[in-house]
């Protein structure tokens, strides 16, 4: 049986990684990266696809930022101190709990949080989708070059619109309506 290569909302969940308040301002794009990550979790929020969130060492990077953290009111931020999202035990256990197989994953660094989540998801068995338009690092290059390893390692590099409307699959609902009128 061939292996589904799009994203299905019934088994993908949104994994948003370490936006933060004293990170972001040394982002590379970062208006461009949040506005992207903001629309990933308001499409998920129409959607009914769970999110999760870390924050790494928020003592130290801040919380999440004030307009993420808004979008994201009710969801669980989880603080976790490895880089990777899967080697910290709530944040492993959340993902779990969803029962999905799929990550979408955005956020920050994407050299180092993002590629270490998403290769031991890998490990793990799980598909995952990058949405490249929704990472960034503080160096463009650290950003291509992550996206280039996770492409090679068998993530796939999508962009924030394509996994949108993969995600809604047909047009001609309401659904698509409220989609569409984040992406424009």
């Amino acid at each position: 049986m061939a292996k589904k290569l799009t994203l299905d909302r019934q088994d993908t969940v949104l994994v948003v990684v370490d936006v933060q308040e004293r990170l972001l301002p040394v982002i590379h794009d970062r208006e461009k990266l949040l506005e992207n990550i903001l629309r990933l979790v308001r499409g998920a929020q129409i959607l009914k696809v769970p999110v999760i969130c870390s924050e790494q060492y928020p003592k130290g990077l801040g919380p999440t930022v004030g307009a993420l953290a808004e979008a994201l009111a009710g969801v669980d931020r989880q603080e976790k101190i490895t880089f990777s999202c899967l080697r910290d035990e709530g944040l492993a256990r959340a993902l779990k709990d969803t029962g999905r197989g799929t990550l979408l994953v955005c956020g920050t660094e994407s050299h180092v949080c993002v590629t270490q989540t998403v290769l031991d998801a890998l490990e793990l068995g799980k598909r995952v989708h990058v949405a490249g338009d929704a990472v960034s690092s503080r160096s463009p290059v650290n950003k291509q070059i992550a996206l280039e390893r996770l492409a090679r390692a068998g993530a796939t590099i999508t962009s924030t619109e394509s996994a949108l409307f993969e995600l809604l699959e047909r047009a001609g609902t309401e659904e698509f309506k409220q989609i569409s009128k984040l992406v424009k």
